[in-house]
């Protein structure tokens, strides 16, 4: 089968920055649902279209074209006191943009009584290299069409 609009991809993968150093590995398989859901990058969807199960890639990908440019407005510095008890490096706050809008933070530092936070994505302004090799395609359910999204294994669970 290739893969088409509405079809459920599973894929291995690899990410690399520019000069070739591992940064992930997938350890299962990922599914997406193709097509235009917005459920994996543009130019991903691109290079596998009209592919089928056994076909590899290695697509390197510029930042714009991956996790976007960096946004300097993005980054925050916080009293301590403001957070729950716990907060830890790493740590994913959920906080609205300088624009109001919800937005995921990712705890970068914690300094004394300061908390860094970065509203980029870790990957954000960083050219990257995906290896990737297609191990599956289906046809998609009508409910997995109606919901954007996989259901069942390596997909969403409800």
């Amino acid at each position: 089968m290739q893969i088409t609009k509405d079809s459920v991809v599973t894929i291995s993968y690899k990410v690399s920055d520019a000069a070739g150093k591992l940064i992930e590995q997938s350890k299962t398989p990922m599914a997406y649902l193709h097509g235009g859901y917005d459920n994996t990058l543009p130019r991903i969807e691109a290079a596998l279209d009209g592919q089928s199960v056994g076909y590899a890639t290695t697509l390197a990908l510029a930042p714009e074209d991956a996790f976007g440019l960096r946004d300097e407005s993005l980054v925050r510095t916080i009293p301590k006191s403001e957070f729950p008890p716990g907060v830890k490096v790493g740590g994913q706050l959920q906080g609205t943009t300088d624009g109001g809008e919800p937005h995921v933070f990712y705890v970068q530092k914690i300094k004394g009584d300061q908390v860094l936070l970065d509203g980029n994505h870790p990957w954000a302004g960083k050219a990257l290299r995906f290896s990737l090799k297609v191990t599956g395609v289906r046809a998609a359910t009508a409910e997995e069409i109606a919901h954007r999204h996989v259901h069942g294994e390596h997909g969403h669970h409800h």
